[in-house]
């Protein structure tokens, strides 16, 4: 007999999955082999590469430092406002991208609510690489809080409990228990916080224009020399992203 539900379940799955799939090998077909070559060799898509990269792992490596103890907090104890923080850690991933980068202006610009601080120290935030990588931050860092924190609510803290009542300290416990437990969480939050980092593009065009990373070099061409100029820069971006993610994917598949 013949499970109808499964057909139709796998139908719709396929549809979904051809959505995604058709226009992105639609691009990488259309464009000419050695015209991509071309494109990649350019200096100023090579440079726009670099930076996008750059701040990327920057912003994940920030993400990473700060974001595991506060998803460890979240996953293990319980206290007034924690449902709001949550909420709070969420908001980036909900709002227009655009009303980020605004927000981050008012704040850091230099005549914003923080940027005269800063100035005083030499660390400018428009149109600089740190303006970028604040950016960045901004917008992916719940995709590392989330993972990192379902990571920890997976273990059990009764093994927590028997190492410390064996006389391990709290820190000693954390590193040698917990942490290596939610190694693949981390990894998976990392990987989805660069991923949403190199292709940042809304809070990035307003607070820092330049210098250019791959996705504001995409927009100025099109908008200045059409589709033809933009589409080759679109595919080498595309094409060095998935053959980071399909390896990063790949080598946590062989930790499971």
């Amino acid at each position: 007999m013949k499970d109808y539900m499964k057909i139709f379940f796998i139908s719709l799955g396929l549809f979904l999955v051809a959505f995604i799939v058709i226009p992105i090998a639609s691009m990488i077909l259309s464009e000419n082999p050695v015209k991509i070559a071309h494109t990649a060799l350019e200096n100023e898509v090579i440079t726009a590469i670099s930076v996008s990269i750059y701040c990327a792992l920057v912003a994940t490596l920030i993400a990473l430092i700060f974001g595991v103890p506060l998803s460890y907090v979240l996953a293990r104890y319980d206290f007034y406002g924690k449902g709001f923080i949550e909420a709070i850690i969420d908001v980036p991933v909900v709002i227009p991208h655009t009303v980020s980068g605004i927000a981050l202006l008012t704040v850091f610009a230099p005549r914003g609510l923080l940027g005269p601080m800063f100035n005083k120290i030499g660390l400018v935030f428009v149109d600089s690489m740190p303006g970028i990588i604040i950016a960045m931050l901004f917008v992916s860092v719940p995709f590392m809080i989330n993972s990192v924190r379902e990571g920890f609510e997976s273990v059990d803290p009764k093994l927590e409990k028997v190492a410390r009542t064996l006389g391990a300290s709290s820190f000693k416990t954390f590193f040698t228990i917990t942490l290596p437990l939610t190694i693949r969480n981390i990894a998976v939050g990392c990987i989805m916080t660069w991923a949403r980092a190199i292709s940042e593009f809304g809070a990035v065009i307003v607070l820092a224009y330049y210098p250019m990373i791959a996705p504001t070099l995409i927009y100025d061409r099109f908008v200045n020399f059409g589709l033809n100029s933009a589409r080759p820069v679109a595919v080498v971006l595309i094409l060095i992203c998935l053959a980071v993610f399909i390896i990063m994917r790949a080598l946590i598949g062989e930790k499971r």
